[in-house]
Protein backbone atom coordinates (compact mmCIF):
# COMPACT_ATOMS: atom_id res chain seq x y z
CA UNK A 1 0.00 0.00 0.00
CA UNK A 2 1.37 3.43 -0.97
CA UNK A 3 2.14 5.91 1.79
CA UNK A 4 -0.33 8.83 2.03
CA UNK A 5 0.67 11.93 0.13
CA UNK A 6 1.68 14.88 2.29
CA UNK A 7 0.67 18.30 1.04
CA UNK A 8 1.23 21.82 2.37
CA UNK A 9 -1.90 23.88 3.01
CA UNK A 10 -2.40 27.15 4.92
CA UNK A 11 -2.89 26.52 8.62
CA UNK A 12 -4.00 30.11 9.17
CA UNK A 13 -6.82 31.58 7.08
CA UNK A 14 -8.37 34.93 7.92
CA UNK A 15 -10.72 36.36 5.29
CA UNK A 16 -12.67 39.23 6.81
CA UNK A 17 -12.90 42.97 7.15
CA UNK A 18 -10.11 44.58 9.16
CA UNK A 19 -7.87 41.51 8.92
CA UNK A 20 -4.81 43.51 7.87
CA UNK A 21 -4.76 45.46 11.14
CA UNK A 22 -4.46 42.10 12.96
CA UNK A 23 -1.57 40.84 10.84
CA UNK A 24 0.75 41.16 13.83
CA UNK A 25 -1.60 39.08 15.97
CA UNK A 26 -1.58 36.24 13.47
CA UNK A 27 2.19 36.28 13.01
CA UNK A 28 2.88 36.46 16.73
CA UNK A 29 0.63 33.47 17.36
CA UNK A 30 2.77 31.52 14.92
CA UNK A 31 5.96 32.55 16.72
CA UNK A 32 7.03 34.96 13.97
CA UNK A 33 8.49 37.96 15.80
CA UNK A 34 10.92 39.17 13.12
CA UNK A 35 9.82 39.25 9.48
CA UNK A 36 10.72 40.48 6.02
CA UNK A 37 7.93 42.24 4.13
CA UNK A 38 7.78 42.34 0.33
CA UNK A 39 5.20 44.93 -0.66
CA UNK A 40 3.84 46.19 -3.94
CA UNK A 41 5.07 49.56 -5.13
CA UNK A 42 2.91 52.58 -4.37
CA UNK A 43 0.48 50.80 -2.09
CA UNK A 44 -2.24 53.15 -0.77
CA UNK A 45 -1.15 54.74 2.48
CA UNK A 46 -4.03 53.21 4.51
CA UNK A 47 -2.78 49.73 3.61
CA UNK A 48 0.82 50.47 4.59
CA UNK A 49 -0.29 52.18 7.80
CA UNK A 50 -2.59 49.32 8.79
CA UNK A 51 0.08 46.69 8.16
CA UNK A 52 2.88 48.54 9.97
CA UNK A 53 0.67 49.45 12.92
CA UNK A 54 -0.68 45.93 13.19
CA UNK A 55 2.82 44.47 13.31
CA UNK A 56 4.10 47.08 15.77
CA UNK A 57 1.16 46.56 18.12
CA UNK A 58 2.20 42.96 18.68
CA UNK A 59 5.93 43.64 18.83
CA UNK A 60 6.63 42.01 15.45
CA UNK A 61 9.85 43.51 14.12
CA UNK A 62 10.11 44.41 10.44
CA UNK A 63 13.66 43.32 9.62
CA UNK A 64 13.25 44.66 6.08
CA UNK A 65 10.58 46.25 3.91
CA UNK A 66 11.20 45.75 0.18
CA UNK A 67 9.02 47.28 -2.50
CA UNK A 68 8.82 44.82 -5.38
CA UNK A 69 9.46 46.89 -8.50
CA UNK A 70 9.33 43.80 -10.71
CA UNK A 71 8.94 40.07 -10.29
CA UNK A 72 12.12 38.95 -11.99
CA UNK A 73 14.13 35.90 -11.02
CA UNK A 74 17.20 38.13 -10.92
CA UNK A 75 15.58 40.47 -8.38
CA UNK A 76 14.43 37.51 -6.28
CA UNK A 77 17.92 35.99 -6.11
CA UNK A 78 19.42 39.39 -5.27
CA UNK A 79 16.92 39.74 -2.42
CA UNK A 80 17.84 36.24 -1.26
CA UNK A 81 21.52 37.16 -1.20
CA UNK A 82 20.72 40.16 1.00
CA UNK A 83 18.24 38.38 3.24
CA UNK A 84 18.28 39.81 6.80
CA UNK A 85 19.51 37.42 9.46
CA UNK A 86 17.28 35.58 11.90
CA UNK A 87 13.96 36.33 10.29
CA UNK A 88 11.10 33.96 11.06
CA UNK A 89 8.90 34.50 8.01
CA UNK A 90 8.43 36.32 4.71
CA UNK A 91 5.24 38.34 4.25
CA UNK A 92 3.87 39.26 0.83
CA UNK A 93 1.69 42.37 0.91
CA UNK A 94 -0.24 43.83 -2.02
CA UNK A 95 -0.60 42.44 -5.53
CA UNK A 96 0.76 39.72 -7.78
CA UNK A 97 4.38 40.78 -8.27
CA UNK A 98 5.08 41.27 -4.57
CA UNK A 99 3.35 38.01 -3.63
CA UNK A 100 5.19 36.02 -6.30
CA UNK A 101 8.49 37.48 -5.16
CA UNK A 102 7.75 36.84 -1.49
CA UNK A 103 6.63 33.29 -2.17
CA UNK A 104 9.72 32.42 -4.15
CA UNK A 105 12.07 34.11 -1.70
CA UNK A 106 10.51 32.15 1.19
CA UNK A 107 10.88 28.97 -0.86
CA UNK A 108 14.59 29.63 -1.44
CA UNK A 109 15.17 30.49 2.21
CA UNK A 110 13.01 27.63 3.51
CA UNK A 111 10.98 30.06 5.57
CA UNK A 112 7.23 30.28 6.20
CA UNK A 113 5.40 32.51 3.76
CA UNK A 114 2.36 34.58 4.72
CA UNK A 115 0.19 35.98 1.92
CA UNK A 116 -1.66 39.25 2.50
CA UNK A 117 -3.23 40.16 -0.86
CA UNK A 118 -4.95 43.54 -0.97
CA UNK A 119 -6.85 42.74 -4.19
CA UNK A 120 -8.14 39.52 -5.72
CA UNK A 121 -7.12 39.69 -9.36
CA UNK A 122 -5.97 36.04 -9.64
CA UNK A 123 -5.37 32.82 -7.68
CA UNK A 124 -1.60 33.25 -7.46
CA UNK A 125 -1.54 34.22 -3.78
CA UNK A 126 -2.13 30.59 -2.76
CA UNK A 127 -0.68 28.61 -5.64
CA UNK A 128 2.42 26.39 -5.26
CA UNK A 129 4.17 28.28 -8.07
CA UNK A 130 5.69 31.71 -8.57
CA UNK A 131 5.32 33.58 -11.84
CA UNK A 132 8.67 35.30 -12.44
CA UNK A 133 10.50 36.62 -15.45
CA UNK A 134 13.88 35.21 -16.41
CA UNK A 135 15.80 37.34 -18.89
CA UNK A 136 12.55 39.09 -19.66
CA UNK A 137 10.50 35.94 -20.30
CA UNK A 138 7.76 34.82 -17.91
CA UNK A 139 8.27 31.46 -16.21
CA UNK A 140 6.40 29.49 -13.57
CA UNK A 141 8.82 28.29 -10.90
CA UNK A 142 8.24 25.88 -8.04
CA UNK A 143 7.44 27.52 -4.71
CA UNK A 144 5.64 26.65 -1.50
CA UNK A 145 2.03 27.55 -0.72
CA UNK A 146 1.55 30.07 2.10
CA UNK A 147 1.51 28.97 5.69
CA UNK A 148 -0.99 31.73 6.34
CA UNK A 149 -3.51 33.67 4.22
CA UNK A 150 -4.74 37.05 5.47
CA UNK A 151 -7.29 38.77 3.22
CA UNK A 152 -8.73 42.08 4.38
CA UNK A 153 -12.09 42.19 2.62
CA UNK A 154 -12.42 45.94 3.25
CA UNK A 155 -9.14 46.64 1.45
CA UNK A 156 -10.13 44.39 -1.47
CA UNK A 157 -13.42 46.27 -1.83
CA UNK A 158 -11.48 49.55 -1.88
CA UNK A 159 -9.23 48.32 -4.72
CA UNK A 160 -10.19 49.15 -8.33
CA UNK A 161 -13.21 47.14 -9.42
CA UNK A 162 -11.29 46.01 -12.51
CA UNK A 163 -9.06 43.90 -10.27
CA UNK A 164 -12.13 42.11 -8.90
CA UNK A 165 -13.31 41.45 -12.45
CA UNK A 166 -9.88 40.02 -13.24
CA UNK A 167 -10.25 37.66 -10.28
CA UNK A 168 -13.66 36.58 -11.56
CA UNK A 169 -12.11 35.88 -14.97
CA UNK A 170 -9.33 33.79 -13.44
CA UNK A 171 -11.81 31.86 -11.31
CA UNK A 172 -14.07 30.75 -14.18
CA UNK A 173 -11.03 29.53 -16.13
CA UNK A 174 -11.23 26.40 -13.98
CA UNK A 175 -14.22 25.32 -16.07
CA UNK A 176 -12.16 25.02 -19.25
CA UNK A 177 -8.98 23.92 -17.44
CA UNK A 178 -10.61 20.91 -15.79
CA UNK A 179 -12.20 19.93 -19.11
CA UNK A 180 -8.79 20.12 -20.81
CA UNK A 181 -7.46 17.82 -18.11
CA UNK A 182 -10.20 15.29 -18.88
CA UNK A 183 -9.47 15.60 -22.60
CA UNK A 184 -5.83 14.77 -21.85
CA UNK A 185 -6.98 11.66 -19.99
CA UNK A 186 -9.08 10.42 -22.91
CA UNK A 187 -6.48 11.31 -25.55
CA UNK A 188 -3.29 10.29 -23.77
CA UNK A 189 -4.20 8.55 -20.55
CA UNK A 190 -2.97 11.41 -18.38
CA UNK A 191 -4.05 10.73 -14.80
CA UNK A 192 -6.72 13.00 -13.34
CA UNK A 193 -6.80 13.64 -9.60
CA UNK A 194 -10.53 13.54 -8.96
CA UNK A 195 -10.41 15.42 -5.65
CA UNK A 196 -8.37 18.27 -7.13
CA UNK A 197 -10.68 18.47 -10.16
CA UNK A 198 -13.83 18.43 -8.03
CA UNK A 199 -12.47 21.04 -5.64
CA UNK A 200 -11.50 23.38 -8.45
CA UNK A 201 -14.83 22.97 -10.21
CA UNK A 202 -16.81 23.45 -6.99
CA UNK A 203 -15.15 26.78 -6.24
CA UNK A 204 -16.63 28.26 -9.42
CA UNK A 205 -20.16 27.12 -8.69
CA UNK A 206 -19.93 28.39 -5.12
CA UNK A 207 -19.21 31.88 -6.41
CA UNK A 208 -21.86 31.67 -9.14
CA UNK A 209 -24.56 31.62 -6.46
CA UNK A 210 -23.72 35.20 -5.46
CA UNK A 211 -21.61 37.15 -7.99
CA UNK A 212 -21.99 40.58 -6.40
CA UNK A 213 -19.46 43.28 -5.57
CA UNK A 214 -19.91 43.29 -1.79
CA UNK A 215 -18.22 41.94 1.33
CA UNK A 216 -19.94 38.56 1.27
CA UNK A 217 -19.13 37.87 -2.37
CA UNK A 218 -15.58 39.17 -1.96
CA UNK A 219 -15.17 36.62 0.82
CA UNK A 220 -16.52 33.91 -1.50
CA UNK A 221 -14.10 34.94 -4.26
CA UNK A 222 -11.11 34.99 -1.90
CA UNK A 223 -12.03 31.55 -0.56
CA UNK A 224 -12.54 30.15 -4.05
CA UNK A 225 -9.22 31.46 -5.37
CA UNK A 226 -7.42 30.12 -2.29
CA UNK A 227 -8.95 26.67 -2.80
CA UNK A 228 -7.81 26.72 -6.44
CA UNK A 229 -4.27 27.04 -5.15
CA UNK A 230 -4.82 24.16 -2.76
CA UNK A 231 -6.22 22.04 -5.62
CA UNK A 232 -2.93 22.53 -7.48
CA UNK A 233 -0.98 21.53 -4.39
CA UNK A 234 -3.12 18.40 -3.95
CA UNK A 235 -2.24 17.01 -7.37
CA UNK A 236 1.21 18.57 -7.77
CA UNK A 237 0.19 20.20 -11.04
CA UNK A 238 -1.39 23.36 -12.41
CA UNK A 239 -3.95 21.21 -14.25
CA UNK A 240 -6.97 21.99 -12.01
CA UNK A 241 -6.55 25.72 -12.56
CA UNK A 242 -4.78 26.20 -15.88
CA UNK A 243 -5.46 24.89 -19.38
CA UNK A 244 -5.76 26.13 -22.94
CA UNK A 245 -7.11 29.49 -21.76
CA UNK A 246 -3.90 30.13 -19.82
CA UNK A 247 -1.76 29.14 -22.81
CA UNK A 248 -3.45 31.88 -24.83
CA UNK A 249 -2.90 34.38 -22.03
CA UNK A 250 0.78 33.41 -21.79
CA UNK A 251 1.15 33.93 -25.54
CA UNK A 252 -0.47 37.35 -25.21
CA UNK A 253 1.89 38.26 -22.37
CA UNK A 254 4.86 37.37 -24.56
CA UNK A 255 3.77 39.00 -27.81
CA UNK A 256 1.11 41.63 -27.18
CA UNK A 257 2.12 45.27 -27.45
CA UNK A 258 0.11 45.94 -24.29
CA UNK A 259 -0.83 42.85 -22.27
CA UNK A 260 -3.87 43.33 -20.05
CA UNK A 261 -4.70 42.01 -16.61
CA UNK A 262 -4.20 38.26 -16.46
CA UNK A 263 -7.77 37.52 -15.42
CA UNK A 264 -9.27 39.64 -18.20
CA UNK A 265 -7.27 37.76 -20.82
CA UNK A 266 -7.96 34.39 -19.24
CA UNK A 267 -11.66 35.12 -18.80
CA UNK A 268 -12.26 35.90 -22.48
CA UNK A 269 -10.10 32.91 -23.47
CA UNK A 270 -12.18 30.68 -21.15
CA UNK A 271 -15.36 31.60 -23.01
CA UNK A 272 -13.67 30.81 -26.33
CA UNK A 273 -12.22 27.50 -25.10
CA UNK A 274 -15.54 26.34 -23.64
CA UNK A 275 -17.09 26.98 -27.05
CA UNK A 276 -14.37 24.87 -28.72
CA UNK A 277 -14.72 22.10 -26.14
CA UNK A 278 -18.49 22.17 -26.62
CA UNK A 279 -18.14 21.03 -30.23
CA UNK A 280 -17.41 17.52 -28.94
CA UNK A 281 -18.87 17.74 -25.43
CA UNK A 282 -22.26 19.49 -25.25
CA UNK A 283 -21.97 20.20 -21.51
CA UNK A 284 -19.12 22.57 -22.29
CA UNK A 285 -21.40 24.59 -24.55
CA UNK A 286 -23.53 25.04 -21.42
CA UNK A 287 -20.39 26.07 -19.53
CA UNK A 288 -19.75 28.77 -22.14
CA UNK A 289 -23.30 30.05 -21.62
CA UNK A 290 -22.68 30.09 -17.86
CA UNK A 291 -19.49 32.10 -18.33
CA UNK A 292 -21.23 34.54 -20.67
CA UNK A 293 -24.10 35.08 -18.22
CA UNK A 294 -21.73 35.62 -15.29
CA UNK A 295 -19.71 38.16 -17.27
CA UNK A 296 -22.90 40.03 -18.18
CA UNK A 297 -24.03 40.08 -14.55
CA UNK A 298 -20.71 41.34 -13.17
CA UNK A 299 -19.96 43.88 -15.89
CA UNK A 300 -16.94 41.91 -17.13
CA UNK A 301 -17.93 42.26 -20.80
CA UNK A 302 -18.50 46.00 -20.35
CA UNK A 303 -15.00 46.39 -18.90
CA UNK A 304 -13.45 44.55 -21.84
CA UNK A 305 -15.41 46.60 -24.37
CA UNK A 306 -14.26 49.80 -22.67
CA UNK A 307 -10.68 48.83 -23.59
CA UNK A 308 -11.00 46.16 -26.30
CA UNK A 309 -8.36 43.62 -27.19
CA UNK A 310 -6.51 43.65 -30.50
CA UNK A 311 -8.04 41.02 -32.76
CA UNK A 312 -4.86 40.15 -34.67
CA UNK A 313 -2.88 39.73 -31.43
CA UNK A 314 -5.46 37.24 -30.16
CA UNK A 315 -5.42 35.22 -33.35
CA UNK A 316 -1.61 35.16 -33.25
CA UNK A 317 -1.76 34.05 -29.61
CA UNK A 318 -4.20 31.27 -30.49
CA UNK A 319 -1.80 30.07 -33.19
CA UNK A 320 1.19 30.10 -30.83
CA UNK A 321 -0.56 28.79 -27.71
CA UNK A 322 -0.33 25.01 -28.36
CA UNK A 323 3.48 25.22 -28.35
CA UNK A 324 3.75 27.36 -25.21
CA UNK A 325 3.94 24.38 -22.85
CA UNK A 326 5.61 21.20 -24.04
CA UNK A 327 3.55 17.99 -23.83
CA UNK A 328 0.53 19.79 -22.34
CA UNK A 329 -2.55 18.40 -24.05
CA UNK A 330 -5.60 20.68 -24.34
CA UNK A 331 -8.43 21.22 -26.77
CA UNK A 332 -5.94 23.23 -28.84
CA UNK A 333 -3.96 20.00 -29.31
CA UNK A 334 -6.97 18.07 -30.58
CA UNK A 335 -7.27 19.82 -33.96
CA UNK A 336 -6.49 23.02 -35.83
CA UNK A 337 -8.71 25.36 -33.81
CA UNK A 338 -7.62 28.62 -35.42
CA UNK A 339 -10.46 28.75 -38.00
CA UNK A 340 -13.04 28.19 -35.23
CA UNK A 341 -11.47 30.82 -32.99
CA UNK A 342 -11.37 33.29 -35.87
CA UNK A 343 -15.06 32.69 -36.57
CA UNK A 344 -15.92 33.22 -32.89
CA UNK A 345 -13.83 36.37 -32.54
CA UNK A 346 -15.36 37.83 -35.69
CA UNK A 347 -18.94 36.62 -35.43
CA UNK A 348 -20.01 35.54 -31.93
CA UNK A 349 -22.58 38.14 -30.71
CA UNK A 350 -21.42 37.67 -27.11
CA UNK A 351 -17.97 38.95 -28.09
CA UNK A 352 -19.21 41.94 -30.07
CA UNK A 353 -17.08 44.98 -29.23
CA UNK A 354 -14.43 42.97 -27.36
CA UNK A 355 -11.91 43.13 -30.22
CA UNK A 356 -10.72 45.83 -32.59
Amino acid sequence: MNAPTRIAVPGLVRIKGGALARLGVYLARGGCRRVLVLASERLPEPIVTAARAGLAAEGVEIAGWIEAADNSFEAATAAFAGLPRKIAAVVGLGGGKALDMAKYLAFLARLPYYAAPTSLSNDGFCSPQSSLTIAGRRRSLAAAPPQGVVVDVDQCLAAPRLLWLSGVGDLVSKLSAVQDWKLAFHARGEAVDDLAALLSDATVHQFLDRPLFDAQSMTLLATALMLNGIAMEICGSSRPASGSEHLISHALDAHSVRPRLHGLQVGVATYLMCRLQGVQRPQQAEAADTVAALFRATGFWDAVRADPFVRDEWLAAARLAPAIKEDFYTVLSSRDCLPEITALVDGDPTLAGCFV
